[in-house]
Parts: C-alpha cells; structure tokens; sequence
C-alpha cells in the first residue's frame, strides 16, 4: 500500500476534524512506521510488550484466549503479547485503513492468528461481549471522547474482562519529551549544515517531509494524561479494579533526543552499534526508573501512563 502525502488543504481541513487528521496521518505514515519508532517483532519488543502489560496488570490469567487491540497501529502491542504468550486469538481494530492491512500483513509474517477490521474506537464495531481482553498502546491520546471509547471497551468486553492500555503520556511527561525533541531536531538540522558534517544531513526534501509528518503529528496527538484523573475517566465509564501505573523517566530523557536524532541523519550513517547503545542504554535507564525512581518519584513526572480496569 502506498501512502501519498497529505495536500496542504487536506491538513488545514483536518486540523478542525480530529478522526480525519488520525486517518490522513495513520494511512500516511502506516509503510514507514515501524521503522521510524523502531519497532520490531523480536525479543527486544516481546519483552518490552511483555513487561508493560505485567508492570500495571500483573500476569494472573494469561493466557488469555481472545484479545482486541484497540487503534492497533501497525500491531505493534498485539503481536508482541502474542508472541509473549499473554494472548491466543486476536483481533486488531483502527480507523486508519492503512495501519489495519499494516498490522494484518504483520501478523501474517509472524503466523500469528489475527483478524481485523476498520473501527472507530468510540463506536467499535464488534458484538457485545466479544473478548476476554482490550489492549491499547499510546492510542487512547488519540481518541477525542475517551470516556465514550472506555464505554465501548467495557462493552465488548465479557463480564470479568480486562483492558490494558500503556503507552499514553503524561502532562509532564509530554512537555518535557517534546521540548528535548525540538531542541534535538534544530541542533542537529543547524550542525549538520557546518563543513565536515554534511555527510550527516539528510537530503532537504526528507527534512521537510518529516517536518510536515510533525506538524500533523501534533495535530492527532490531542490528550495529555495526569493518571489520577484517568483511573477517574475509566471509573465513570463503568470500570472496576481500575489501576494506574507510569514508567519511563530517566528513559525518557535518553529516548526522545535518541529518536528524535535518528530521524534527522542518514540511516547508514548510524550501524549496529548505535542500535546496540541506544537499546540497552534505555533498557538500563527503565530499570533504574522501575525498580527505584518509581519509589521515590511521583507518578506524575514520568512519561508513561499504563491503566487497567476490569469489567463488572
């Protein structure tokens, strides 16, 4: 599937329709964007997948038989859970048509049991009672009305089913990260420019792609998240055993520059070594965030929001 580039009126109409900038952003970015988030099908993201889910909801009931990911993106949450063995069957759901066939093609090349379909997250499209378990990853930021969307989970949901969502930035959090990204994405588009450096710069024309990817971007990205206020949202809309969990602090601060930089050189500029210390360098900074920041930091500081609710 290819994806051109969104006009500048489409964009401009888009920014006063949130579920149509989500489309033409998703459909747009859908063939790039694992690749562009570094995401993968491997250990390296099982494990990641793995452990945020465990981190908030804990590892009773795995696995469980028929999952839906809700906003599924390219799979990338689903799959790896399924590969974890949290899931058996799933079932992946966007309102990007192109991250739908992104996520079913996939699914195909891992063998994985997956379905999906179309879907508006404020009007899913399946039955009452349909999974034993709703995941969602950095989506729920998306959604405009997201108590109608944990509505909706709740009823598509059995009596007793879980829903899982991680990924969703903080307030503070979502300042920080993309003040660190802008600072990044200028020193590196100015450095680059110097003599020596320009072997370092990305062509003009991928520049400005990118730059117009953000500026849509920030038109999608809708909510922040305090997680007190969240656990309220998923309590009104009619969730039980509701907990909020975040992650990510000192991760964070390495990520977003580390990210951010990526995007703004020539991928053959950057090997395996560079794959290898950005990975275990963030690995190591999420432990120390889990296993002591955690205690000694307030929830609020820290980029990730995970919640978790059951249904009654």
């Amino acid at each position: 599937m290819s994806q051109s580039h969104p006009s500048a009126a489409e964009v401009a109409a888009a920014r006063d329709d949130p579920k149509q900038a989500n489309i033409l952003y998703h459909d747009w970015e859908a063939n790039t964007y694992d690749e562009k988030w570094s995401i993968s099908y491997d250990e390296r993201c099982v494990s990641y997948a793995r452990d945020r889910f465990a981190h908030v909801a804990g590892t009773e009931g795995w696995p469980y038989r028929n999952a839906l990911e809700l906003g599924c993106g390219t799979g990338f949450f689903l799959l790896n859970l399924m590969q974890a063995g949290v899931i058996e069957k799933g079932h992946v759901t966007d309102i990007s048509p192109g991250m739908v066939e992104v996520a079913l093609r996939n699914a195909k090349q891992l063998d994985l049991d997956v379905d999906g379909r179309v879907s508006d997250a404020e009007t899913i499209s399946y039955d009452d009672a349909s999974f034993d378990l709703v995941v969602g990853h950095a989506m729920l930021h998306h959604i405009p009305d997201v108590e109608q969307a944990l509505r909706e989970v709740l009823r598509v949901l059995r009596p007793g089913g879980r829903f899982v969502f991680c990924g969703e930035p903080s307030k503070v959090g979502d300042f920080y990260a993309r003040k660190l990204g802008q600072l990044t994405w200028w020193a590196t588009t100015n450095l680059t420019k110097l003599p020596g450096l320009t072997d370092w710069r990305r062509p003009q024309a991928e520049l400005d792609e990118s730059s117009a990817a953000a500026a849509l971007e920030a038109v999608v990205d809708i909510h922040t998240f305090d997680p007190q206020q969240l656990r309220r949202t998923a309590i009104r809309a009619g969730a039980m055993d509701v907990e909020v969990a975040t992650d990510e602090l000192t991760a964070a601060l390495l990520g977003w520059p580390v990210r951010t930089f990526e995007a703004a050189v020539p991928k053959e500029k950057l090997g395996w070594g560079w794959a290898n210390f950005a990975y275990h360098s963030w690995r190591a900074l999420s432990s120390v965030d889990t296993n002591v920041l955690s205690h000694l930091v307030p929830k609020e500081l820290f980029y990730n929001v995970e919640i978790t609710g059951v249904k009654p």
